[in-house]
């Protein structure tokens, strides 16, 4: 499998029990879509969606347009260990695992250690969730092959009796946007539940944005226009971006002035990251 740039933007989930949701899901315009194995299935149904989600990675009529993934259980658990070893048995293999209820590198490497081939190296993503995968960020970003971070509310806010709210848990999220950056991995944000309040959504999506967020995760289709409106750069923004990397290359490293602001090499940097994010490249690669 040929790796490109680690996936951001726009995260779609949908239940591996409810394979009739599978072409809305391959067609829902989200740059990555999920199929989980986890939290939205019940226990009895985890055998049969194991083998259901099998088909979600069958080649889309037309193709999906979208990275698709899965969310398998905890691979401290039974049936984590059974959804790996089922994953490396599939057909096709999905582009993407999210490993739930990571508090450790560990749990990275023994998702990378069952599923690595020769010609398959997935993206993985660490769901961080517990208080104390929150204590553990340094080493759990640093895994050899971990692609990212995604943050989930409502465990966390569960496992610490906070408020399910922004200013509750913004510690958590500027923690994990912190360590991602360090390490020079994405962060993407937890979903919001709450299906009716499509303005506080898109409130949230722009506060998760400028805390440096690469990208949010939806469980319903109507999210995804709000979602999706907060984390694609507009053409105005590509524009600016473009003419300050110009204007800073022209200029040989000396600070310049474009459109009345004084730009040194923070903003700079900021907009080459911009742009890569547009061409879908990770801010690693852009530092490199």
């Amino acid at each position: 499998m040929t790796q490109t740039p680690a996936p951001a933007g726009v995260w779609f989930v949908t239940p591996a029990h409810t394979p009739s949701r599978f072409p809305a899901a391959h067609g829902c315009g989200a740059d990555v879509a999920l199929v989980d194995l986890e939290d939205s299935v019940p226990a009895a149904a985890k055998p049969q969606a194991r083998q259901d989600a099998a088909a979600f990675f069958t080649a889309p009529a037309g193709g999906s347009g979208c990275v698709l993934g899965i969310r398998i259980n905890s691979p401290t658990t039974r049936d984590g260990i059974l959804d790996l070893a089922a994953i490396a048995d599939y057909p096709v293999r999905p582009d993407l695992v999210l490993i739930p209820k990571v508090d450790s590198a560990r749990d990275i490497e023994i998702a990378a250690g069952t599923l690595d081939a020769s010609d398959y190296t997935p993206y993985l993503y660490a769901l961080i969730e517990t208080p104390r995968a929150l204590e553990a960020l340094p080493s759990i970003v640093r895994a050899d092959r971990i692609a990212g971070v995604v943050f989930g509310t409502a465990d966390y806010a569960t496992a610490t009796g906070c408020a399910q709210t922004w200013e509750a848990l913004q510690h958590a999220r500027s923690a994990l946007v912190t360590s991602a950056a360090a390490a020079g991995i994405l962060a993407i944000d937890s979903p919001f539940f709450d299906l009716d309040a499509l303005e506080t959504l898109r409130h949230e999506s722009e506060r998760a944005k400028a805390l440096g967020f690469a990208g949010k995760c939806c469980v319903h289709p109507h999210q995804l226009p709000v979602v999706t409106s907060v984390f694609t750069p507009t053409e105005e923004q590509i524009a600016d971006a473009r003419a300050i990397v110009a204007a800073a290359a022209e200029a040989a490293g000396r600070i310049v002035r474009v459109d009345g602001q004084m730009i040194g090499p923070p903003m700079v940097a900021a907009a080459r990251t911009l742009l890569a994010r547009a061409a879908g490249r990770t801010p690693r690669e852009v530092s490199a």
